[in-house]
């Protein structure tokens, strides 16, 4: 009986003890990953540092206030260039996104979703004319749709013409 007692009493101890490792090494996991953020926040805080330094550079400002705004002296001609990729051979992106956005009007949600029974129920092309369809010419149908979208009242029901 003293030989059960004393062998859970070192049971219960080595379940205390692994507990406290258990717990001590969670600790240790957490002190590391705070030391590394630490780390990083320290650098981020001397990048911004520099930055701040940076803007008490007079040249600084005034390189910035020229990129940035667009500023000149008195007496300079500014030149904007209105086609960048005529000159670099890239396409500029905001141009492009800008482009992308004027062409394309979204339509309400009924519109799509009548436009898509409506093609659905058309007739499939056979032959030649159905293998030269190509992806241009579904841009071109999804041009015409963007151009005559159908308006609905609020009962869903049509109140007009299409526009053209």
């Amino acid at each position: 009986m003293a030989f059960f007692i004393a062998l859970f009493i070192v049971a219960l101890g080595a379940i205390q003890l692994v507990s406290t490792f258990h717990t001590y090494a969670l600790s240790l996991a957490e002190l590391n990953g705070l030391k590394r953020q630490e780390s990083v926040l320290i650098e981020r805080k001397r990048e911004l540092e520099n930055d701040i330094s940076r803007w008490d550079d007079k040249s600084y400002v005034t390189a910035q206030a020229r990129d940035r705004l667009g500023f000149v002296f008195p007496g300079e001609v500014a030149v904007r260039v209105e086609h960048p990729e005529s000159v670099t051979g890239q396409e500029h992106v905001n141009d492009k996104a800008a482009s992308q956005g004027s062409t394309h009007s979204p339509l309400p949600w009924y519109s799509e979703l009548s436009y898509a029974f409506a093609k659905a129920d058309q007739p499939v092309k056979s032959g030649a004319a159905a293998k030269g369809t190509t992806s241009s010419g579904a841009a071109s149908s999804s041009k015409q749709h963007a151009q005559q979208p159908d308006q609905h009242d609020t009962n869903g029901s049509k109140t007009g013409d299409t526009k053209q």
